[in-house]
C-alpha cells in the first residue's frame, strides 16, 4: 500500500516545486536576453571610455590654419596628449629665439582648446597669467624663468609646460627644460618622459642646474 503523505512532507514538495520553476523562468529570462548563462565568473574588462582622446582627421582638417606647424600638450583622460598647432609668425624669428619660441608654446596652452578639442575630451591647465623670460646672470644659458615658480603651478600645468617645451627649440641640447621662477632659487631641469605623460600629476626633476662656467 502507497503510504499516506503527511502534511509536511506536502509542504516541502511545494517549495521544492517552486523553487524548480523559478530557476526555470530565470533561465528563460537571461535565455531571451541573449545571456548565456555561465557557473563561473567572467570579467568583461574595463567599460570603453567615451573620451577618445583623439581628434578626427575631418576635425583637424576643420581647426587647421595656414602658419607654422607646433605640438603642444594638452591633458586628456587624466594624461598628456599631444595635439598639433599652427602658429601666423615668420619661421625665421620664431626658430632664433629661444624665449619667442617658449613664449609662443606658452600662448598655446593658455588658448582655450577648440571646438573639436573639447569634444574630444582635451583641457588646459596652464593659467593665462603666466609669462616666460629668458636666463638671468648666473643661470645656465638655456635657462627660462617663468613669472611663477614651477613648483607653486599645479602639477598638470607644469607637466605640460615641460613636454611642451622638450619637444621643441626651447630645450636644451639633451632634452632638459631648464626653469626657474622669479625667486633667486637656481632653475632645474625636467625631462618628459613616457611615465610623466601616463602620471602628469607626479613632475619629476632631474636635479638642480649650475651655471655654465
Amino acid at each position: 500500500m502507497r503510504r499516506a503523505v503527511t502534511a509536511a512532507e506536502s509542504v516541502t514538495r511545494r517549495r521544492r516545486l517552486g523553487s524548480v520553476t523559478g530557476l526555470a523562468v530565470l533561465c528563460a529570462a537571461l535565455a531571451g536576453c541573449g545571456i548565456r548563462t555561465t557557473s563561473v565568473p567572467v570579467d568583461a574588462g574595463a567599460a570603453p571610455s567615451r573620451v577618445p582622446c583623439e581628434l578626427a582627421p575631418e576635425d583637424i582638417a576643420t581647426q587647421s590654419t595656414p602658419g607654422i606647424p607646433l605640438e603642444v600638450y594638452l591633458v586628456c583622460g587624466a594624461q598628456l596628449v599631444s595635439v598639433d598647432r599652427a602658429v601666423r609668425i615668420p619661421e625665421e624669428k620664431l626658430m632664433s629665439d629661444r624665449v619667442r619660441v617658449a613664449q609662443t608654446l606658452l600662448d598655446e596652452l593658455q588658448r582655450d582648446p577648440s571646438a573639436e578639442e573639447k569634444q574630444a575630451g582635451f583641457t588646459t591647465v596652464v593659467r593665462d597669467t603666466l609669462a616666460v623670460s629668458g636666463p638671468r646672470e648666473g643661470d645656465a644659458k638655456n635657462a627660462l624663468r617663468l613669472s611663477s615658480q614651477p613648483e607653486d603651478l599645479p602639477t598638470h600645468a607644469l607637466a605640460q609646460i615641460v613636454c611642451t617645451y622638450a619637444d621643441s627649440a626651447a630645450s636644451g641640447s639633451d632634452g632638459a627644460v631648464v626653469l626657474g621662477g622669479p625667486s633667486d632659487d637656481p632653475a632645474r631641469g625636467y625631462q618628459c618622459t613616457s611615465a610623466l605623460k601616463d602620471r602628469p600629476d607626479a613632475v619629476p626633476t632631474v636635479g638642480e642646474i649650475r651655471p655654465s662656467r
